[in-house]
């Protein structure tokens, strides 16, 4: 370096970087978190006990559903075998009792490891779905009009509904059980009645007819019908001259407003088909009608009962052909010697009543023999003596009269029926082969016995004025049709009372 020069002043040509007033290592720095074991304790107790409860759960619910689900089976089971067997009498009841006894016994619980020990308790009875409830021999006392079962599981010993509990009974106090119960009803869903009404010629259910001769000739006369005359029944009215009929709402049940909507022939055509109603009864109430029955509208739903479905909104699957099909006209028949005028008993006006020269006693004098159209082609007159009063028909039916009596009941020199008529007590229509028989087609073989019986309500008449009406429904009688229907006539042979609880449809589940 040269003389007068000066070495650079590193202090002012570097700028100073200040020491902190105390090391590096003394900084200060954040305290940690205070460690909180107490709270992670609870935690996981919680949740422990969370887990515990979710497989409890898992656990012991399953096992009162299937608990559940095994005695909803016992009473469902249970109340329909019951019901099926109720008719209006003390034995229908009795029978109920014994076939429900029977179906919990072939049932088992507890994961089929368990027999049911029936209780005849469980089993119930009613007139209507919310009871009033009567047991077994309550029923069979007053058995008229009881349509309905119901089965309670929680009459029968409480081993049936209890489950024996795992995990859960931490939860709760007591034996460390659950219990579990089911009930159901079942009952009537329809009944087999056509949605017809007529007015029944008088509102005698049964009564006496005072025929010539002994009082052995009494005739059983029921609703004011004689069994085994036929009826147009397009042509009757106890109140006047004029005919009366009424299509019956299919669907609202007694004591119910219908609709007329509900009687347009397209609605009525299926009821028509089946013989059927969409309700359990037709008594017990008032019930809606319109008049007149559209029998040109539905003459062919009625004709399927003879296999012809040309014509007509029914099916062999859902309205399946009689198993006898044959026509009784007034020229086929083969069992009477004097040749009927007509197809059915000649109409009268005798009294201001539109009904036939059969019914008016004394006959009328100017009746001829063959006023009376063919007699007896499926039911044969009974005796008075035979009724017996309070209590159903027998299933063989009354003892009938013999057709010897024919001039004794209907017209004095109406010949007893010829050799073409059955022997003992059967009718023609009960013919299984010749003149008297005839078979559906092949398809649709065999039939349906009865088919061509027509269950009709009677109407207490006269019936108040207008097309829509409420009317009271008094009986239920059986015409058997005896020929194909028309635009314009129905004619059918009388066959007796109903018991409207001997007429039950399809029984199900009512809740």
């Amino acid at each position: 370096m040269g003389k007068g020069s000066r070495l650079p002043d590193l202090n002012h040509a570097m700028p100073r970087r200040m020491a902190p007033p105390w090391p590096r290592s003394h900084q200060r720095q954040p305290l940690p978190p205070r460690r909180q074991h107490g709270a992670i304790v609870i935690a996981l107790a919680l949740m422990l006990l969370l887990i515990l409860g979710i497989c409890g759960f898992a656990l012991d619910i399953p096992q009162l559903t299937n608990r559940k689900t095994e005695l909803q089976g016992l009473a469902n089971a249970v109340a329909l075998s019951a019901a099926r067997e109720l008719n209006g009498t003390a034995a229908g009841v009795a029978n109920a009792t014994a076939r429900a006894a029977g179906t919990a016994g072939n049932w088992f619980y507890s994961y089929h490891r368990q027999a049911v020990a029936w209780n005849a308790n469980a089993l119930t009875f009613s007139a209507n779905t919310n009871g009033p409830w009567l047991a077994a021999g309550a029923a069979q006392a007053a058995p008229n009009g009881l349509l309905y079962a119901k089965v309670d599981t929680g009459a029968l010993d409480a081993m049936h509904g209890r489950v024996s509990l795992s995990l859960m009974r931490l939860f709760y106090s007591g034996d460390g059980t659950a219990s579990t119960r089911a009930t159901a009803v079942a009952g009537r869903l329809a009944i087999h009645l056509t949605p017809l009404a007529l007015c029944a010629l008088t509102a005698v259910p049964a009564a006496a007819r005072a025929n010539p001769g002994p009082p052995a000739n009494q005739e059983l006369v029921e609703f004011g019908f004689r069994r085994g005359v036929s009826y147009d029944l397009m042509q009757l009215n106890p109140a006047g001259t004029a005919p009366e009929s009424f299509a019956l709402d299919p669907f609202a049940i007694p004591g119910t407003v219908g609709a007329s909507a509900n009687m347009a022939p397209d609605l009525l055509a299926p009821f028509v088909c089946s013989g059927m109603l969409a309700m359990p009864r037709v008594t017990g109430g008032t019930i809606t009608a319109n008049r007149p029955f559209p029998l040109a509208s539905l003459f062919n739903e009625l004709n399927s009962r003879f296999d012809l479905y040309t014509g007509s909104r029914c099916t062999p699957d859902g309205a399946p052909p009689d198993r006898n099909i044959r026509s009784y006209t007034t020229t086929t028949i083969n069992w009477m010697h004097t040749v009927p005028t007509g197809q059915a008993a000649q109409s009268s006006t005798d009294g201001g009543k539109l009904w036939t020269v059969a019914d008016p006693l004394p006959a009328p004098a100017g009746n001829t023999a063959g006023m009376y159209g063919p007699l007896w082609a499926y039911a044969r007159a009974v005796p008075f003596s035979s009724y017996m009063a309070g209590a159903n028909e027998p299933a063989a039916g009354y003892t009938p009269f013999a057709t010897s009596a024919w001039s004794t009941l209907y017209k004095p020199g109406l010949p007893t029926a010829s050799a073409g008529y059955p022997s003992g007590t059967s009718v023609p229509y009960r013919a299984t082969a010749g003149v008297n028989f005839l078979a559906p087609a092949v398809p649709r073989q065999p039939g349906v016995a009865n088919r061509r019986v027509l269950n009709v309500a009677l109407f207490a008449c006269p019936v108040a004025g207008g097309a829509s009406v409420s009317a009271n429904v008094i009986g239920i009688g059986k015409f058997f049709m005896t020929v194909p229907a028309t635009a314009t006539s129905l004619v059918a042979e009388f066959a007796g009372g109903a018991e409207e609880q001997s007429l039950g449809g399809p029984v199900g589940l009512i809740q």
